[in-house]
């Protein structure tokens, strides 16, 4: 039986139902997309053929660069995100697309939609401890803390936790949020308003429960393997800062007689071209760093590559500080300038789409539309509209770029990244007789510049969605958002926001799409293309699972010996 790689974003496709709703089960994925087009289908076959489990149950990872952090309240980048997700687990989680019970065992409701209570089945931790309902309201209240400076404390508001916006503006105390402990086994959730997703948000890295006696408060607990204890399918037995990260199987987890693979071997190999050798060697398993000019050939020739559909923005965002760049003439001229089709054609050839806005394609609206075809394309020329660009920015003062400072492009070190901001740069040269600068950084590095507003103009950055839900991409942009990196600031856009979180249905969602339009009229942001994954998967490897929100599960992934 040839490998299947179940793909938790079938829902893009085929459903329109939100995660936490009754989301579909889930089509598998496989065989190589052709052409630039993602596709969810099967490779070999869902029927009864054997297949024979490889005696060695070692799966091979490229993680790529060294985790800024592994701590789940502390964590905001989706390599850490991989890791998170099969050392820990919440109260539910992802499988096959849909909404499982994870350590909650079983929920009610009230019937006002407001109070979730979860009873939690008979497990412990990977050093054997009980797993207790006060471990989830620790975590909870740290990440919910603003002495915690979790980059995600707003998901508590976002999942409308009571308190949780108030507790953040420092109105309320931490004690106050709506998470209570019953009893060992009880979990009392409490929220302000009835949350269509929030089941789906208690899988997410962020409401995954920690210990208290393990862990402090810079997260230096989660680099250690002595300390690092979780609740999920694996836990890690070794980590070389720069080099690997190995998980082995955690024989205490509550399912792991269903665990096949023994040992993850996580390399941080940084370079692509590194990368992709090791790969074709036979020395990795799974691989995502892939050089842009190997993807045509790969497309067309090797039945291990995958492209696959994600729920995500890949987008420059602009310093709001930076003087020149307060003007918006000056930030749509720059917009305007770039030729996006030749950028997901001819630079990162992976099958990515063009932007049109910020939202991406497989958010759906209440009324399971397309967010991204309802809103409108907002006059975005794929190949640009160099003309109205020049006008604007000679509005602004600056004809033919005379006068305007020099721009600086800061990315993380990545041989793509690299190519699409040289593409800009070029683009903006040849345009509008900008000088532009590039600057990179090393992830950690990265990370910390940007989340600290220490970039000059502006900084690459991606966001996948957490959730299906127009919210989980508008929130980011509030103004006192820690995701913000650009530090916008629009009453009216937080207005919207504010509105969409009081009101119901078609009401909240007119209130989103104004939010979305005040966003592209501003443009704090310049959207390149929607994302999606690239990923080399041996045909040894069996029942890799990616969600809806782009994690790796290897909780049910297996070795298999491979029929010639």
């Amino acid at each position: 039986m040839k490998k299947k790689l179940t793909l938790g974003l079938a829902m893009l496709m085929a459903s329109s139902m939100a995660l936490a709703g009754c989301a579909s089960k889930t089509e598998t994925a496989g065989g190589n997309a052709t052409g630039s087009e993602a596709t969810t289908g099967e490779t070999g076959t869902d029927s009864d053929e054997d297949y024979v489990l490889a005696a060695d149950q070692t799966l091979r990872y490229n993680l790529g660069a060294d985790p800024l952090t592994l701590d789940p309240q502390l964590n905001s980048a989706t390599d850490a995100s991989h890791i998170i997700n099969n050392v820990f687990e919440g109260l539910m989680r992802e499988k096959d697309g849909e909404v499982v019970p994870g350590i909650a065992e079983s929920y009610t409701l009230s019937e006002d939609g407001l109070v979730y209570t979860f009873t939690l089945r008979d497990a412990t931790w990977a050093d054997g401890q009980p797993v207790k309902a006060g471990d989830f309201e620790f975590a909870w209240k740290r990440g919910a803390n603003p002495a915690t400076a979790s980059e995600y404390m707003y998901l508590f508001e976002s999942a409308n936790i009571l308190n949780a916006g108030a507790i953040a503006k420092g109105e309320k105390s931490i004690d106050e949020l709506g998470v209570k402990a019953i009893d060992d086994k009880t979990l009392e959730v409490t929220l302000s308003a009835p949350t269509d997703y929030f089941l789906g948000l208690t899988g997410f890295a962020t409401l995954m429960p920690v210990r208290e006696d393990m862990v402090d408060d810079e997260g230096a607990w989660a680099k250690d393997t002595a300390k690092y204890i979780g609740n999920g399918p694996f836990k890690m037995s070794e980590y070389k800062m720069g080099d690997q990260i190995v998980l082995v199987k955690n024989e205490n987890y509550w399912n792991a007689e269903n665990v096949n693979l023994e040992k993850i071997v996580m390399y941080m190999i940084v370079d692509e071209s590194t990368a992709h050798t090791r790969y074709t060697a036979g020395e990795l398993d799974v691989n995502e760093l892939i050089p842009t000019d190997e993807i045509p050939t790969l497309i067309a020739e090797d039945p291990t590559f995958y492209i696959m559909p994600k729920i995500g923005t890949y987008y420059y965002a602009f310093n709001m500080n930076n003087e020149a760049l307060k003007d918006a003439r000056v930030r749509q001229a720059l917009s305007l300038a770039i030729n996006r089709e030749q950028i997901v054609k001819e630079v990162t050839k992976g099958g990515q789409k063009v932007a049109y806005g910020f939202m991406p394609e497989g958010i759906t609206d209440n009324e399971g539309k397309s967010f991204t075809e309802t809103a409108g394309d907002y006059g975005v020329n794929p190949k640009g509209d160099v003309e109205k660009a020049k006008a604007l920015l000679a509005e602004a003062g600056y004809p033919d770029g005379a006068g305007l400072p020099e721009i600086e492009i800061l990315y993380n070190t990545s041989e793509s990244h690299k190519l699409i901001a040289e593409a800009m740069q070029e683009m903006w040269k040849q345009n509008l007789g900008i000088n532009v600068k590039l600057t990179n950084q090393e992830w950690a590095v990265f990370q910390e510049t940007t989340n600290n507003n220490a970039f000059d103009s502006l900084a690459r950055r991606g966001w996948i969605g957490d959730y299906n839900d127009p919210q989980t991409m508008l929130e980011i942009f509030e103004s006192t958002n820690t995701q913000n990196i650009g530090r916008y600031s629009s009453e009216t856009f937080d207005t919207e926001m504010q509105l969409s979180r009081e009101t119901m249905g078609a009401e909240r969602m007119e209130h989103l799409y104004k939010a979305h339009d005040i966003l592209m009229e501003d443009m704090p942001i310049i959207p390149v293309y929607y994302y999606v994954t690239n990923m080399m998967i041996q045909d040894s490897v069996h029942d890799l699972e990616l969600t809806s929100t782009s994690k790796l599960w290897f909780g049910d992934a297996e070795m298999i010996e491979v029929q010639e």
